[in-house]
């Protein structure tokens, strides 16, 4: 059979479509529905390791791997055959299929689309034969008309599928029919007739205040309002572009309270910092994005994050004076962080001999004795591993075994030089984590520790919230905001 396609659209990025999709993936998959989700092209440096056509591993983008959980279904990288990975303000990596595509990634954005739309056809008509159902988030907004002429994620794909469309609006900022509107007014007329509703997301307060509007919207557009969803915190999964916070706390204190401050260096290429999310549900912790000196001072622990471009934001992170605050804060005996390009932060250089970043070779902080040097060749893998024996700061980890995945270019090892003095890393994992002799600073090169169950419970005491429960929760809350009927009709023959 053909599965029937649902297409959550947005007026624009940050509307809320990646939770609202999830959402219905669990919902349907409620229904006894085999589910999938898809999106076709993602751009965004969260990504995730999953089983690639050829028996090999390959990144998709984070939310389409929370989706497919959400779904019961494999995540596979059929689900985001595209995902665009930002190295700089005018450039990204493209992985096509699960993998680095370098001629892609060197082609104009414009010249991509007719490359890669056969790929992408396939995959999703190879999706529908074995499901019955696929729910399509697209990408910012259908009504870029700069881009509808190349479009490979939003028209072009609800076109091919024949998709029943919903089209999400965030109304907590402002504005929100007048952007349902012009969204609507900017389509082609075919491509109007196949949005079935207009979604308000993000709503505080008495629905009963939005009256007149959605009847004149309908009586402009013919396009009923179907949902109005209440806005959601804390529902236990990444926020759709993994951020937590304006920089602030994500937890405050309360008066006479103390609590660990874990502060997470917000540096411009910062990746894969949905890893984070569970830190938000750790009775006691304090969690702060970092993006200057100030926000890093009083922090019990410091965390340097993946980085998409470790030498660039190493030099972001000298510029912005944060480099002498971590290394004071590891000099007192407190704890220090780096997961992937953090960790490649914490040695005493990176080396780029081919010309991988555009930074080039560099100093790194020197708080770990090791060197590493990028490669074109890319690590993708999702493995389990345990700790060795740790001492001080990172003790509690000693000997828990970890899942987890790694993304990376480049190779770590003990620095020559400084191990010929006697300045060596202690290897917590084999080519995977090392710490310093005092023990308080650790780097690895693992993704996910604090989503893994063990690792989370030896650190601060508790089990990790349950991803289960959280989709069952977006599910009940898509039930209950759309109108009777309009989900089952969305999936009718």
């Amino acid at each position: 059979m053909t599965a029937r396609c649902v297409m959550v659209l947005g007026t624009s990025s940050g509307a809320g479509k990646s939770w609202i999709t999830t959402a219905l993936c669990r919902h349907y998959a409620n229904q006894g529905l085999r589910v999938a989700p898809f999106k076709a092209q993602n751009m965004s440096n969260n990504a995730r390791v999953v089983p690639a056509s050829d028996g090999a591993q390959g990144e998709i983008g984070s939310a389409q791997y929370f989706q497919a959980l959400a779904a019961r279904a494999q995540p596979d990288v059929r689900m985001n055959p595209l995902l665009l990975k930002p190295e700089a303000d005018t450039h990204s990596q493209v992985v096509l299929m699960g993998q680095v595509d370098e001629a892609l990634s060197r082609l104009p954005w414009h010249g991509r689309g007719e490359a890669v739309w056969p790929r992408i056809a396939a995959v999703l008509d190879a999706l529908r034969a074995e499901n019955d159902v696929v729910v399509v988030e697209g990408a910012g907004s259908p009504a870029e008309i700069n881009l509808m002429a190349t479009d490979v994620v939003n028209l072009r794909v609800a076109r091919h599928a024949d998709a029943r469309c919903l089209l999400v609006t965030d109304i907590d900022r402002g504005g929100a029919f007048a952007h349902l509107y012009g969204t609507w007014a900017l389509l082609p007329e075919a491509d109007r007739a196949r949005i079935q509703g207009f979604v308000l997301n993000k709503f505080r307060g008495d629905p009963a205040l939005l009256a007149p509007a959605p009847e004149q919207l309908r009586e402009l557009t013919g396009i009923p309002t179907v949902a109005v969803v209440p806005m959601r915190h804390g529902h236990g999964l990444p926020e759709e572009d993994g951020w937590f916070g304006d920089g602030t706390a994500a937890t405050a204190e309360s008066p006479g309270e103390r609590m660990t401050r874990i502060a997470i260096v917000a540096y411009p290429r910062i990746s894969n910092l949905d890893e984070f999310q569970p830190l938000r549900s750790v009775p006691g912790i304090r969690l702060v994005w970092a993006r200057d000196a100030a926000q890093l001072e009083g922090a019990d622990w410091i965390i340097l994050p993946g980085s998409k471009a470790t030498a660039s934001d190493l030099a972001w992170l000298r510029a912005q004076g944060l480099s002498g605050v971590i290394a004071r804060h590891a000099a007192r005996g407190g704890r220090v962080l780096g997961i992937c390009g953090g960790l490649q932060m914490l040695g005493e250089a990176v080396i780029d001999l081919d010309g991988i970043e555009p930074a080039g070779s560099g100093p790194g902080l020197g708080l770990l004795p090791l060197v590493t040097q990028f490669a074109r060749r890319k690590t993708v893998s999702r493995g389990a591993w345990r700790f060795g024996a740790l001492h001080g700061a990172w003790a509690a980890l000693s000997g828990v075994p970890v899942k987890g995945y790694e993304i990376h270019s480049g190779r770590t090892v003990q620095h020559p030089g400084m191990a010929a003095k006697g300045d060596v890393a202690r290897v917590a994992i084999p080519g995977m984590a090392w710490h310093n002799a005092a023990g308080n600073v650790l780097g690895l090169y693992l993704h996910g520790l604090f989503e893994d169950a063990d690792a989370l419970r030896a650190l601060f005491g508790v089990d990790a919230p349950p991803l289960e429960a959280a989709f069952e929760q977006l599910a009940a809350a898509v039930r209950q905001a759309f109108a009777p009927g309009t989900l089952a009709a969305l999936v009718a023959g």
